[in-house]
Protein backbone atom coordinates (compact mmCIF):
# COMPACT_ATOMS: atom_id res chain seq x y z
CA UNK A 1 0.00 0.00 0.00
CA UNK A 2 1.22 3.30 -0.84
CA UNK A 3 0.57 4.82 2.57
CA UNK A 4 2.58 8.35 1.46
CA UNK A 5 -0.71 9.05 -0.79
CA UNK A 6 -3.17 11.52 0.80
CA UNK A 7 -5.57 12.55 -1.88
CA UNK A 8 -6.39 12.67 -5.24
CA UNK A 9 -5.69 16.29 -6.54
CA UNK A 10 -5.09 16.11 -10.25
CA UNK A 11 -6.54 14.47 -13.00
CA UNK A 12 -5.42 14.51 -16.62
CA UNK A 13 -7.78 13.24 -19.40
CA UNK A 14 -5.64 12.46 -22.51
CA UNK A 15 -6.98 13.06 -25.76
CA UNK A 16 -6.44 12.88 -29.44
CA UNK A 17 -8.08 15.79 -30.66
CA UNK A 18 -6.97 18.62 -28.49
CA UNK A 19 -8.74 21.50 -30.26
CA UNK A 20 -11.84 19.71 -30.17
CA UNK A 21 -11.91 19.10 -27.18
CA UNK A 22 -10.51 22.17 -25.63
CA UNK A 23 -13.88 24.20 -27.50
CA UNK A 24 -16.19 21.29 -25.92
CA UNK A 25 -14.74 21.84 -22.38
CA UNK A 26 -14.53 25.18 -22.83
CA UNK A 27 -17.80 26.03 -23.86
CA UNK A 28 -19.67 23.85 -21.66
CA UNK A 29 -17.87 24.44 -18.24
CA UNK A 30 -17.57 27.76 -16.11
CA UNK A 31 -14.34 26.21 -15.07
CA UNK A 32 -11.32 28.75 -14.06
CA UNK A 33 -8.76 28.03 -16.79
CA UNK A 34 -5.35 27.84 -14.73
CA UNK A 35 -3.30 27.26 -18.26
CA UNK A 36 -2.45 26.46 -21.71
CA UNK A 37 -0.15 25.26 -24.54
CA UNK A 38 0.17 23.52 -27.37
CA UNK A 39 -0.36 20.27 -25.74
CA UNK A 40 -2.94 20.74 -23.38
CA UNK A 41 -5.77 22.87 -21.61
CA UNK A 42 -5.78 23.03 -17.46
CA UNK A 43 -9.28 24.32 -15.75
CA UNK A 44 -9.92 24.90 -12.09
CA UNK A 45 -13.14 23.31 -11.18
CA UNK A 46 -12.92 23.22 -7.16
CA UNK A 47 -11.11 21.40 -5.16
CA UNK A 48 -9.31 19.54 -7.81
CA UNK A 49 -7.00 20.21 -10.95
CA UNK A 50 -8.61 19.34 -14.52
CA UNK A 51 -6.11 18.81 -17.52
CA UNK A 52 -6.17 17.69 -20.86
CA UNK A 53 -3.64 16.60 -22.60
CA UNK A 54 -2.71 15.49 -26.22
CA UNK A 55 -1.30 12.07 -26.23
CA UNK A 56 2.18 12.61 -27.14
CA UNK A 57 4.02 10.15 -25.04
CA UNK A 58 4.54 6.30 -25.92
CA UNK A 59 2.76 4.86 -22.87
CA UNK A 60 -0.27 7.20 -23.37
CA UNK A 61 -2.44 4.80 -25.55
CA UNK A 62 -3.89 5.20 -29.13
CA UNK A 63 -7.27 6.71 -29.50
CA UNK A 64 -10.65 6.37 -27.59
CA UNK A 65 -12.56 2.94 -27.39
CA UNK A 66 -16.08 3.66 -28.47
CA UNK A 67 -17.29 0.69 -27.06
CA UNK A 68 -15.94 1.14 -23.92
CA UNK A 69 -15.17 4.25 -22.20
CA UNK A 70 -11.95 4.30 -20.05
CA UNK A 71 -12.91 7.40 -17.34
CA UNK A 72 -16.53 8.77 -16.21
CA UNK A 73 -15.97 12.33 -14.68
CA UNK A 74 -19.05 12.95 -12.27
CA UNK A 75 -20.05 17.10 -11.72
CA UNK A 76 -22.53 17.64 -8.76
CA UNK A 77 -25.12 20.46 -8.81
CA UNK A 78 -28.43 20.78 -7.11
CA UNK A 79 -30.85 18.13 -7.23
CA UNK A 80 -33.28 21.21 -9.71
CA UNK A 81 -30.20 21.88 -12.07
CA UNK A 82 -30.06 17.98 -13.22
CA UNK A 83 -32.84 18.74 -15.59
CA UNK A 84 -31.71 22.34 -16.58
CA UNK A 85 -28.35 20.93 -17.71
CA UNK A 86 -30.16 18.38 -19.59
CA UNK A 87 -32.22 20.99 -21.58
CA UNK A 88 -28.27 22.76 -22.34
CA UNK A 89 -26.86 19.22 -23.42
CA UNK A 90 -29.72 19.05 -25.86
CA UNK A 91 -29.19 22.44 -27.21
CA UNK A 92 -25.76 22.02 -27.73
CA UNK A 93 -26.59 18.27 -29.40
CA UNK A 94 -24.52 16.17 -26.95
CA UNK A 95 -24.85 12.53 -27.16
CA UNK A 96 -27.08 11.66 -24.01
CA UNK A 97 -26.35 8.13 -22.59
CA UNK A 98 -29.00 7.97 -19.90
CA UNK A 99 -31.10 10.99 -19.69
CA UNK A 100 -31.93 12.42 -15.91
CA UNK A 101 -32.86 9.40 -13.54
CA UNK A 102 -33.70 9.37 -10.13
CA UNK A 103 -31.37 6.12 -9.23
CA UNK A 104 -31.50 3.88 -5.55
CA UNK A 105 -28.29 5.12 -4.62
CA UNK A 106 -30.34 8.61 -3.73
CA UNK A 107 -28.87 10.27 -6.68
CA UNK A 108 -30.62 12.16 -9.65
CA UNK A 109 -27.90 11.03 -12.78
CA UNK A 110 -27.30 12.63 -16.47
CA UNK A 111 -24.95 10.23 -18.30
CA UNK A 112 -23.66 11.72 -21.89
CA UNK A 113 -20.08 11.67 -23.93
CA UNK A 114 -17.63 13.96 -24.59
CA UNK A 115 -16.21 13.87 -28.47
CA UNK A 116 -14.11 11.27 -27.60
CA UNK A 117 -16.64 9.13 -26.20
CA UNK A 118 -15.30 9.77 -22.04
CA UNK A 119 -18.50 9.04 -20.24
CA UNK A 120 -19.56 12.13 -18.10
CA UNK A 121 -21.86 12.48 -15.27
CA UNK A 122 -24.20 15.14 -13.58
CA UNK A 123 -25.51 14.38 -10.60
CA UNK A 124 -27.56 15.71 -7.29
CA UNK A 125 -28.00 14.11 -3.83
CA UNK A 126 -31.45 13.13 -3.47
Amino acid sequence: MLHAIKELTYTILLVDDLDRMKAFYRDLFPFEILGEGDTGLSFNPGNTLFSLRKRTRDYDGKGPRLDAPGVQLAFRVEPEQVDECYQVLLEHNIEIAEPPTDQPRRHRTLYFYDPEHNLLEIYAEI
